[in-house]
């Protein structure tokens, strides 16, 4: 796939992501290959792109390849190229993403899967600056970045003997690793916003009346394992969902599997006597029990928010002030390394 300028911004101030942004300007105007790593959903083909853009090649031609979709066969041909008759079904030439890519980027998405005869390949071409279609016996010279992405741990697989070391070593100049949402807890809440406003606009409301405080704050408190993309399908699914378009979203929609009719697992199936709860050990304090999951939580609302107070205030669905009372009641430090 050519492609063209991002239209979507990238939105982020959390120190991690601000970093990791820095290191991409620092790396963009090389023409040495990068490694673009992280967990999935995370934008990682943002920052592959960003990467180019930022390049001195920003004008020449950026392609991106994901070779998961692919058959060795078919990425061959892709990546390479075909002359006429190369195989059964080729009736003219074929030009493929490297020569395409020329003097520009090549992004190759879900590098990981790439088979061990495809890597041999690709290390000939950074190596070398060459290649030759399939079929062909001409040998063809290319200026082309590579940019490669995946959430997999390509030095555990070279480890393995299931990636190359040798191409690993020729990617990784430099490894640009994009932070997963969790520790981007004070861009959810702005991302959240930015796609809203994008499925209202969608839905053609006139304007995007916001969400309610339970729902920030349960934005803020899930977890979001599928990282940047999972939060705008359920933003994008609470938006369409909602029953009045004049009202702040109050019920955020995590989970487009839940219904009052879900078809529950019956007792055999794995997991689910693991899944059930364990019976509290008694006797037992409550009072004083209580008072420690309290405490607990406010403490993991202050670190998670990097001690923010407003923001470890919405993590817990209380107001400001009401936050600044318990920590003030159970004598919590406000900050790191007070007394």
């Amino acid at each position: 796939m050519i492609m063209t300028p991002e239209s979507q911004p990238i939105i982020g101030e959390a120190p991690s992501f601000l970093e990791m942004l820095e290191h991409v300007s620092r790396a963009a105007p090389l023409s040495k290959p990068v490694l673009v790593v992280g967990e999935r959903g995370t934008g990682k083909e943002l920052i592959a792109s960003r990467l180019h853009f930022l390049s001195e090649r920003w004008e020449q031609t950026v392609v991106k390849v994901n070779c998961a979709a692919l058959t060795e066969s078919i990425l061959e041909s892709e990546l390479f190229g075909h002359e006429a008759g190369a195989f059964t079904g080729a009736a003219k030439t074929h030009i493929g993403h490297f020569e395409r890519a020329d003097g520009g980027t090549l992004i190759l998405d879900e590098l990981a899967t790439i088979s061990l005869r495809m890597q041999e390949k690709i290390l000939r071409t950074i190596e070398y600056g060459e290649v030759q279609r399939v079929g062909g016996n001409e040998t063809l010279r290319v200026d082309v970045r590579i940019v490669g992405s995946t959430n997999a741990d390509l030095q555990a697989l070279a480890a393995r003997g299931q990636f190359r070391k040798d191409l690993l070593d020729r990617l990784a100049f430099d490894v640009i690793t994009v932070p997963p949402l969790r520790e981007r807890v004070e861009d959810i809440l702005p991302l959240s916003h930015a796609f809203a406003i994008n499925m209202a606009s969608e839905l053609k409301w006139s304007l995007f009346p916001g969400f309610s405080p339970r729902a920030s704050s349960a934005l803020l408190r899930n977890k979001w394992p599928g990282n940047v993309r999972e939060l705008k399908f359920a933003i994008e699914r609470s938006v369409y969902r909602s029953k009045d378009p004049a009202q702040p979203i109050a019920n955020i929609v995590l989970d487009a599997f839940d219904s009052p009719f879900k078809i529950a697992e019956t007792p055999s199936t794995p997991g689910v006597v693991a899944a059930r709860r364990k019976a509290p050990l008694l006797p037992a304090d409550l009072k004083q029990r209580l008072i420690d999951a309290e405490v607990d939580l406010l403490s993991a609302a202050l670190e998670k928010s990097r001690y923010n107070q407003r923001l470890a205030a919405d993590l817990l669905g209380l107001s400001y002030h009401q936050f600044r009372g318990k920590l003030r009641k159970f004598d919590i430090r406000s900050k790191p390394g007070t007394d």
